[in-house]
């Protein structure tokens, strides 16, 4: 089954670049081009694709409110951002508002294929000490302590202690080695986790933690 990708950039040569990259492959279906996010939100729900490459700067709406807008209206899409600048304020703010990941623009296509197949398969993109290390950054944008979401009630002492060591951008295996468990029991606590908290991938569960103030920035940020 392929994997329909929408492409949402405001240079049609990207476009066209990204979509020989993509069509070349026999897994990845190009559905759709946006030039701008408004667009991008429009063809998104019309045709449902698996992965949008959204680019962080474009007219009329950016990226990351179009992110923003299309996931809050409910859409199942995996969102990768694309940026020329590496863990800058418009990726950390593509995050808060649900992006998967981020790439350079500058990827290699190998990269750009395996990120597309990475993220539609419900894996995460970026490594846990990436997004710990961008939040750390920008942790005083965060609303550190803005009150505990409620949902947090709903974990067991152990997946609360999970989510504290994701958060802490540790992966799998670390967390496994961490609490003297198998890294199958992890990954399934770390469903079970996501699931209750209604969140679509582990950078989505750094993030409610650095806010619910259950983690503190890194010295030095």
């Amino acid at each position: 089954m392929s994997i329909r990708v929408l492409i949402a950039d405001d240079q049609a040569l990207v476009r066209s670049g990204f979509r020989m990259i993509l069509e070349a492959r026999d897994d990845l279906v190009v559905v759709g081009e946006a030039e701008n996010g408004a667009q991008a939100i429009e063809l998104a729900r019309e045709l449902e694709p698996d992965v949008v490459l959204m680019d962080v700067r474009m007219p009329v709406l950016d990226g990351v409110e179009a992110t923003r807008r299309l996931l809050e209206a409910g859409s199942e899409a995996r969102v990768i951002i694309l940026t020329t600048f590496d863990l800058d304020e418009y990726v950390f703010e593509a995050l808060r508002a649900g992006a998967s990941g981020f790439l350079l623009k500058d990827v290699q296509p190998a990269q750009l294929v395996e990120a597309i197949r990475v993220v539609a398969s419900g894996e995460e993109l970026l490594a846990p000490s990436i997004t710990r290390r961008l939040l750390d950054r920008f942790a005083a944008s965060l609303d550190a302590g803005r009150g505990t979401p409620p949902e947090l009630d709903s974990l067991t002492p152990r997946e609360l202690e999970i989510l504290r060591l994701i958060a802490g951008g540790l992966t799998n295996a670390e967390i496994a080695s961490e609490l003297f468990v198998s890294e199958t029991t992890v990954k399934t606590h770390v469903s079970s986790v996501l699931r209750k908290l209604h969140l679509r991938d582990r950078v989505q569960a750094v993030v409610l933690a650095y806010e619910a103030g259950l983690v503190r920035p890194g010295p030095g940020g």
